[in-house]
C-alpha cells in the first residue's frame, strides 16, 4: 500500500460499511468474494471491520468483482483516503465530446422516429426533432418547464398519462424498468425519490413489484408503449443503448432510447401524424 497517496483522515469504518453494503447487494459472501477477487478472506474481513485499509489496486479489484458502478467506486476510494479515479465531469463536458457526437449522430439518423438521451434518473439530455414533434401531437411540450423527465412526462395526468393505452400494464412495466435498468442494478437515493414521486401520481398500481405484466397485444414479442390519438392506438417498442466500456461516470450513466413502430398500423400512421404538427422551437 502506498501510504503517501492516502488521506490519513479517511474513515476506515465508512469503507468497511460500504464494502459490506456492496457485498450484501450482490449477495456475495466474504468467501465467495475472496475466491472471485483473489483477495484473502481474512483481508476482506479486516477491511469490513475497520482493522485495515487495502491498497488502491486491491480496493479497485474488489469493486470490479462486485460490479460497483463508477460513481460509487469513487466513493469507495474516497472512504479509503484515495483520490477518485473516474471523472465525474458532466455529460456535455469537453472530455465527452466524442460520445456526445456519436449520440447526436444516432438520434439524428433515427428520424422519423423518436430518439431520446437520458441520464440515470430519466432526465432528458438530448432528443431528435421527431421526439419533440411526436409528444407535441398530444400535449404542448413548450408549457412544461425543464429539465424534462421522461417518467414524470408519462405518469403526469397533465402530461402523457391520459393518452397511454393499457395504463396499468405500461405503468408497471415502466416502474420495473427503473429497477432493471438502474446503473449497476442498484437504486440510489435519487432514484428512490423518483419512484416515490411516481407512486404519488393517481392511478399508479401499487403491486408493480410483484405483478407479472401481460401485454394487451399478446401477438407482440414485447410490451409496447401504446398512445391513443383520435381513437387510434399507436404502439411502439424501444431499444435501449448504453456506452460500452465507460471510464467516465457520465458515460456509464447515459442511456439512449429509440422508439420503433411495433406493428404495421403504427408505421402507417406515424408519418402522417408528425406531418400534422409543426416542429417545436
Amino acid at each position: 500500500m502506498n501510504v503517501s497517496s492516502r488521506n490519513p483522515a479517511a474513515s476506515t469504518g465508512e469503507l468497511g460499511n460500504l464494502l459490506r453494503y456492496w457485498r450484501d447487494v450482490r449477495g456475495v459472501s466474504q468467501l465467495d468474494l475472496s475466491l472471485e477477487a483473489g483477495v484473502s478472506q481474512r483481508q476482506i474481513s479486516f477491511i469490513e471491520s475497520g482493522r485495515s485499509v487495502p491498497g488502491r489496486d486491491t480496493l479497485l479489484t474488489l469493486a470490479q468483482t462486485l460490479d460497483v458502478p463508477l460513481r460509487e467506486r469513487n466513493a469507495l476510494l474516497l472512504a479509503a483516503g484515495y483520490a477518485p479515479l473516474y471523472s465525474e465531469a458532466p455529460w456535455n463536458a469537453q472530455e465527452m465530446h466524442s460520445v456526445v457526437r456519436a449520440l447526436e449522430r444516432v438520434v439524428r439518423q433515427h428520424e422519423p422516429y423518436p430518439a431520446i438521451v437520458m441520464d440515470r434518473h430519466w432526465n432528458v439530455l438530448m432528443t431528435n426533432d421527431a421526439a419533440l414533434r411526436f409528444f407535441n401531437c398530444f400535449i404542448d411540450m413548450a408549457s412544461r418547464e425543464g429539465p424534462r423527465n421522461m417518467l414524470h412526462l408519462m405518469f403526469d395526468p397533465q402530461g402523457m398519462r391520459p393518452f397511454v393505452a393499457d395504463w396499468e400494464t405500461v405503468s408497471r412495466s415502466l416502474l420495473q424498468r427503473v429497477y432493471r435498468e438502474s446503473v449497476g442494478r442498484v437504486v440510489d437515493d435519487d432514484t428512490a425519490h423518483l419512484l416515490d414521486a411516481l407512486l404519488a401520481y393517481p392511478d399508479t398500481p401499487r403491486d408493480w413489484k410483484t405483478h407479472h405484466a401481460r401485454s394487451a397485444a399478446p401477438s407482440l414479442p414485447v410490451i409496447p408503449l401504446g398512445f391513443i390519438h383520435h381513437g387510434i392506438v399507436l404502439r411502439y417498442f424501444s431499444m435501449v443503448t448504453s456506452v460500452g466500456a465507460p471510464q467516465n461516470v457520465a458515460a456509464q450513466e447515459l442511456r439512449l432510447e429509440c422508439l420503433f413502430p411495433a406493428d404495421d398500423e403504427t408505421e402507417e400512421h406515424h408519418l402522417p401524424l408528425l406531418a400534422t404538427h409543426s416542429k417545436l422551437r
